[in-house]
């Protein structure tokens, strides 16, 4: 069940554009007590253990794992060498890896470490990673020993979402600004908060190191200009000051209301699901997914909370159309006990439609092979003659 996530106790701020990219302000009025974020820079690349039999691995900077050294622990191989056979003693040039215990752990006893957003898509390739539940007959023995494994989706660096970067290089910082809304092309991107606004000047720079999605990076490809917002004061109503100010005020309002029901309205799906992965100090850590409804805008994130589902600490990321439609249809399969014929039978198709969306969703190695010839064929054969 979804948390009643909300962006109360944030106030929105006249936004600022620069080509494609529209950044939102968030402002509050009294930073989030006892609660600081700050960055810690790895040099090295981190391995992360997530219990339940299950490794999740991530690489900063990227490199290959090759080779566990006997007294160092794990080491990342720099190239690759060619070795004749009296060289087989002789060590490769590396780079220690340093391992991680938990996604989200406590590494002293007021302090939590947990890499940003990495919580978030963890636990959406975790989706059902098991796979079927029981062996029907059309799954592949793979998938009935493996499950989804290896699982793997593509994200963009904010640095390949173009103009990002000079965008958060121009743009103010507005006095008392704790978070930002990232839109390109006015498609909301990101959701950023913090509880400090000194926490946010630290950390505005890295979201050109964020995990963006593919539409995002489409977008901004395409250059799109965003919208013209600005509104107008009806002088009609100004003989003063006072009353300049009041407008103004009036404006201001009504873009945020604008901004918070209809821009950012699909950031929190209510039929969304969540998770919490840890407690520290009354703060509560965790992440949350939506309910993978097709042809709208789907979010998954993390989030601190306190008390009364108060957001300290917020990142979200926009998945594309395909990693939705990769959601749907693996959370319509869980729902339906992995069974293909039950579940075409709830999405208005038959097993050999269901099977062939399957494969386009990139998830063709999870039926036998004669199984998918099978519903190619009946595809073909239900295909109308040319010219028809």
């Amino acid at each position: 069940m979804m948390k009643n996530l909300t962006l109360a106790g944030l106030s929105t701020r006249p936004a600022q554009a620069w080509g494609s990219v529209r950044l939102v302000p968030l402002v509050r009025e009294e930073p989030v007590e006892n609660l600081r974020l700050h960055r810690h820079v790895y040099d090295d690349p981190s391995v992360v253990a997530v219990g339940d039999r299950t490794v999740y691995t991530a690489f900063i900077p990227h490199a290959y794992v090759a080779t566990w050294a006997n007294t160092e622990g794990p080491a990342a191989s720099y190239g690759t060498r060619m070795l004749q056979k009296d060289d087989a003693g002789i060590a490769p040039a590396s780079l220690p890896v340093r391992v991680r215990r938990r996604m989200a752990r406590r590494v002293a006893k007021d302090r939590l470490r947990f890499l940003p957003l990495h919580l978030a898509v963890e636990g959406y390739l975790a989706l059902h990673f098991g796979g079927p539940e029981i062996a029907w007959e059309e799954w592949s023995q793979r998938a009935l020993r493996g499950g989804l494994s290896p699982r793997a989706e593509r994200t963009f660096l904010g640095l390949h979402v173009r103009g990002l970067e000079d965008a958060l290089g121009v743009f103010e910082v507005h006095p008392g600004q704790c978070g930002v809304m990232v839109y390109v092309a006015d498609a909301l991107a990101s959701a950023f908060v913090v509880p400090h606004p000194d926490d946010y000047r630290a950390l505005h720079a890295t979201l050109v190191e964020d995990l963006f999605g593919e539409t995002i990076y489409q977008y901004g490809l395409l250059n799109l200009p965003a919208a013209e917002m600005s509104v107008r004061i009806d002088d009609t109503r100004v003989g003063s000051l006072a009353d300049l100010r009041a407008q103004a005020g009036l404006r201001q309002d009504e873009w945020a209301s604008f901004h918070d029901t209809v821009m950012a309205g699909g950031l929190f799906d209510p039929d969304g699901g969540y998770r919490a992965v840890q407690h520290l100090n009354g703060f509560e850590l965790g992440r949350f997914m939506p309910a993978f409804s097709p042809r709208r805008e789907n979010h998954i994130g993390e989030v601190i909370t306190r008390r009364k589902g108060r957001i300290a600490y917020l990142k979200s990321f926009r998945l594309s159309d395909t990693q939705v439609r990769r959601g749907y249809l693996l959370t319509r399969l869980a729902a339906h006990g992995w069974n293909l014929e039950t579940t075409a039978k709830a999405l208005g198709t038959d097993a050999a439609g269901l099977g062939l969306r399957l494969e386009r969703a990139g998830f063709g190695y999870l039926l036998r092979q004669d199984v998918l010839d099978h519903y190619r064929a009946q595809a073909r054969r239900g295909m109308p003659a040319p010219g028809t």
